[in-house]
């Protein structure tokens, strides 16, 4: 007998989901029953991310927000819970990089991308669990996820990229700490380090000649899909994942191997 991840009941927040892995993680999540709150600054392209989840029959909300705004993510998190209901499951998705030497890097430079990657992240997964603690003392069995986008990069210092490399480094140590702490209020904290994945952002890039180069070097000469992610995202959303805690899982088709 077949078994399918059910997210009917619950309310899911995704972080940059304009576009990318973003916008595929609110489908699938909306596709297995949750309610999902669409959330980054480009919110006429959650518009219509919402205008296509609500015509496949879903429910999906939309709410503005700026992760390098702390102000911002207070507004967001109440709104969405205004909007949606209490947040069952966080999807910390939201990312920007850099490509250069780190001789190069400027302090904008470091800015943008740790305001982001890593300052942001944190204080968006605070707000959230702050919420969910708070509800967790009055359920007897709270049941939250939440599932922060780190990157195999954070793992392995790729060159051109150390900036992001440390960002996302300090996401996956992020992952565990607040796992340590806020495990015993119900919430599941983990991590996805993925590979190289063919997105909207970067497809140009992978028909050049240093795009080939690096595909030339991947272990099965291939690059991801956003789809290749779907069934670890459901399995650490679902219920099922409740004693998946503190993981850092690496969906890279190996490269890290290597």
């Amino acid at each position: 007998m077949g078994r399918s991840i059910n997210l009917e009941g619950k309310v899911a927040l995704i972080t940059g989901a304009s576009s990318g892995l973003g916008k595929r993680f609110a489908q699938v999540l909306s596709q297995a029953g949750a309610k999902v709150v669409l959330a980054s600054r480009r919110t006429e392209r959650l518009k219509e991310l919402r205008a296509e989840i609500e015509a496949s029959g879903g429910a999906a909300h939309v709410v503005s927000l700026d992760v390098t705004d702390y102000q911002s993510i207070k507004s967001a998190v109440a709104h969405a819970e205004t909007e949606a209901g209490t947040i069952d499951i966080l999807v910390n998705n939201s990312g920007v990089s850099t490509t250069q030497k780190l001789s190069e890097v400027t302090p904008a430079d470091f800015e943008y991308v740790f305001d982001t990657n890593t300052r942001g992240a944190f204080f968006v997964a605070q707000e959230v669990a702050k919420r969910m603690i708070m509800r967790g003392s009055s359920t007897q069995k709270p049941s939250y996820r939440i599932i922060n986008i780190a990157s195999m990069a954070g793992l392995r210092v790729l060159p051109q990229i150390g900036l992001y490399s440390m960002s996302k480094a300090a996401v996956v140590h992020m992952t565990k700490a607040m796992a340590l702490e806020w495990g015993k209020h119900g919430i599941n904290v983990n991590a996805i380090c993925p590979g190289y994945i063919d997105t909207e952002i970067n497809h140009h890039h992978w028909s050049t000649d240093q795009g080939q180069k690096l595909v030339a070097m991947l272990p099965r000469h291939r690059v991801g899909k956003p789809e290749d992610l779907d069934g670890l995202l459901l399995l650490l959303a679902a219920d099922e994942s409740q004693f998946i805690n503190g993981s850092v899982i690496v969906a890279d088709d190996g490269f890290g191997l290597a």
